[in-house]
């Protein structure tokens, strides 16, 4: 495991269709699917910093459904860019629903936008996204830790 030399708070957003399939995000910096996620800016909340990151992404306004859980076991919230910078993230992951905009990869961040079924995901996906699906798939009201 890499040893991160700064912490940095972040979001992730899960998004289902009305056919219960998730929203993945093919990101241009790691070439990998993966849940719609960001950093939260300077003077922005987790929930604003989600809802910006979402529109960004993927061109889709969305509502704040719930706090899936908040991440942040060093194993998968530690990342080595290409550039060499080692970051801790502490993630906090929300369920949210599409209430406007439209599906569209415009963002330089974004290679490709598709919802997948999640008993098939990509193989190519980020090591953490599977488990904050299962967490946003469990049938709790209460938040994970982890």
């Amino acid at each position: 495991m890499f040893k991160a030399k700064e912490i940095c708070p972040g979001v992730a957003i899960v998004i289902f269709n009305k056919e219960n399939q998730v929203l993945l995000q093919k990101r241009a910096d790691v070439n990998l699917w993966g849940i719609p996620s960001g950093h939260v800016e300077p003077g922005e909340t987790v929930e604003a910093a989600a809802v910006r990151e979402v529109l960004e992404e993927t061109g889709l306004k969305v509502k704040i459904l719930r706090l899936i859980g908040v991440y942040s076991e060093p194993s998968y919230q530690v990342f080595q860019y290409p550039d060499g910078r080692i970051t801790h993230f502490v993630t906090c992951c929300f369920q949210a629903e599409v209430v406007g905009g439209d599906l569209t990869a415009s963002s330089p961040e974004t290679l490709d936008l598709r919802y997948f079924s999640r008993d098939q995901l990509p193989m190519d996906i980020l090591k953490m996204d599977p488990l904050w699906l299962e967490d946003a798939l469990a049938e709790t009201t209460q938040a994970f830790i982890r």
